[in-house]
């Protein structure tokens, strides 16, 4: 019997997900039956990188297949962490390579969907939405096709403050972290029928969402594989830097140009007090004046 393997990886959050699935079959039927599937899904934090290769290695061992038998390599896309989306990207296109098999690219936002309607069948409209720091939420809005056994894009992946989401027309699921993280700030909190704060990116649904993907013919060849960041910018370039650092530095060398100034303002006028005649009026009176002349100017 036909068997077809995919291996799928996640590292756009703190966790290191990785999962290898193997689905008997061909074509759409591939889909439709229930594959096996071995997985790791660990909390790595900021060093994804040093535990995928070995988790790979773990899990084909573990499957008793090799690495040659995989057709194609699936990866979050994003959006998510930019450096844990660049680990994957560069894996995936790196295995992808090396095997001459093509690249299944699949949002983060919609496996956050597809973990939601595999936990729950009813879960067929679904609103996906993580935090995405700077007070801000990455969200799209999926709707589960069951004549095409695929979920539509109702809205694709925005970014936003969290009272910006356009809240679906019928009842929905919300999925993800965005919930736990910002309360009553998110409104689609006590709009939504249910809340699935567990449906998160992770390279179990990742996978089964990739077979359909592959099975389709939506893949990419590997030199075509990017990550999807949805914010455009989250630090300042090299220049950007440069020239905040020279304009902090005119600015620092500006004041200090305005105490040495204002410095020798008070010395001049120190001296001109104690120069001033046995006749003169005193001080305080000579300054009164010289105010009261100012203003009048």
């Amino acid at each position: 019997m036909t068997q077809t393997v995919l291996l799928a990886l996640d590292t756009s959050t703190e966790f290191c997900s990785v999962a290898l699935l193997s689905a008997a079959g061909s074509g759409a039927s591939q889909a439709s039956n229930e594959p096996r599937v071995w997985s790791r899904h660990e909390n790595t934090g900021a060093v994804s990188s040093t535990r995928l290769l070995p988790a790979i290695r773990e899990l084909f061992a573990e499957a008793g297949l090799p690495l040659s038998d995989c057709a194609a390599i699936a990866f979050g896309s994003g959006p998510g962490s930019f450096t844990g989306l660049r680990t994957a990207t560069g894996v995936a296109k790196g295995l992808a390579f090396g095997l001459n098999v093509p690249v299944v690219p699949v949002s983060t936002l919609l496996v956050c969907a597809e973990s939601a309607r595999r936990r729950d069948a009813a879960a067929t409209r679904v609103l996906a939405a993580l935090d995405a720091r700077m007070d801000e939420v990455y969200w799209a809005d999926f709707a589960w096709d069951d004549a095409a056994g695929e979920w539509r894009i109702v809205r694709d992946a925005s970014l936003d403050a969290p009272a910006d989401l356009t809240l679906p027309d019928e009842p929905f699921t919300l999925a993800g972290n965005a919930a736990a993280t910002f309360g009553e700030r998110l409104p689609a909190v006590a709009a939504a029928r249910s809340v699935d704060h567990d449906a998160l990116p992770h390279a179990v649904p990742l996978a089964h969402a990739a077979l359909r993907a592959l099975c389709a013919g939506r893949t990419v060849p590997a030199d075509q594989a990017a990550p999807v960041y949805v914010r455009n910018k989250v630090a300042q370039t090299t220049a950007e830097r440069m020239a905040a650092k020279a304009d902090k530095a005119a600015q620092s060398g500006q004041a200090a140009n305005t105490a040495a100034s204002t410095d020798r303002t008070s010395q001049a006028a120190s001296g001109a007090q104690a120069d001033e005649p046995t006749g003169a009026k005193p001080s305080g009176q000579a300054d009164a004046h010289a105010h009261h002349g100012e203003v009048e100017q």
